[in-house]
């Protein structure tokens, strides 16, 4: 019994797996073996490949692509038009499936819009990767990360506020002190 709802002109393959409550947007395509969890949206033009992970509560914004490796904890957040990668060194006359590396983002992480993950780098949790940034190499816990290549520019509580530079300095929106001790 199907227990999402996807628009007619989504394309859902048969042994895919899609929680409950998720809701699959125009011309999207999820592959058999895809995982994605409960209560997710996948807007416009999205596509879920095989051996992909989503988590339950994402939200993966129009034209994105979550390729194999790629896994997303619950409560990620991926901005229009970002880019995962998969394989370092892609060449189209060489098949490079053993080459595949895991992208992982970790739980309530933001990827902004056209933003691109090189493969192989672990996104922390409630991290935050600005618009446009290049993400290189792995991101801590709570960073906001900018620029080409990404960088830390500050730190970010889960609510979505800023939190100081030194360990135990509470966010300013909520007033809740980080759960992990940051490194400058």
């Amino acid at each position: 019994m199907k227990r999402f709802w996807s628009h007619p002109s989504a394309v859902i393959d048969r042994g895919a797996r899609i929680g409950a409550g998720t809701k699959v947007w125009h011309f999207s395509h999820v592959m058999a073996g895809a995982r994605v969890g409960a209560r997710c949206v996948l807007g416009q033009n999205v596509f879920v490949a095989a051996t992909a992970v989503i988590g339950d509560g994402c939200r993966i914004q129009n034209n994105v692509s979550i390729y194999d490796g790629v896994v997303l904890e619950d409560d990620v957040f991926v901005g229009p038009s970002a880019v995962f990668t998969n394989v370092r060194t892609p060449r189209a006359a060489i098949d490079r499936t053993a080459a595949i590396e895991q992208t992982f983002v970790a739980r309530g992480a933001t990827i902004g819009a056209n933003a691109t993950i090189v493969c192989g780098t672990r996104i922390g949790e409630y991290a935050f990767v600005g618009a446009g940034a290049v993400v290189t190499r792995n991101v801590a816990p709570h960073a906001v990360m900018a620029g080409v290549p990404a960088r830390r520019t500050a730190w970010i509580c889960r609510c979505g506020g800023r939190i100081g530079r030194q360990a135990r300095v509470l966010c300013d929106d909520c007033a809740r002190a980080p759960r992990r001790v940051f490194q400058p």
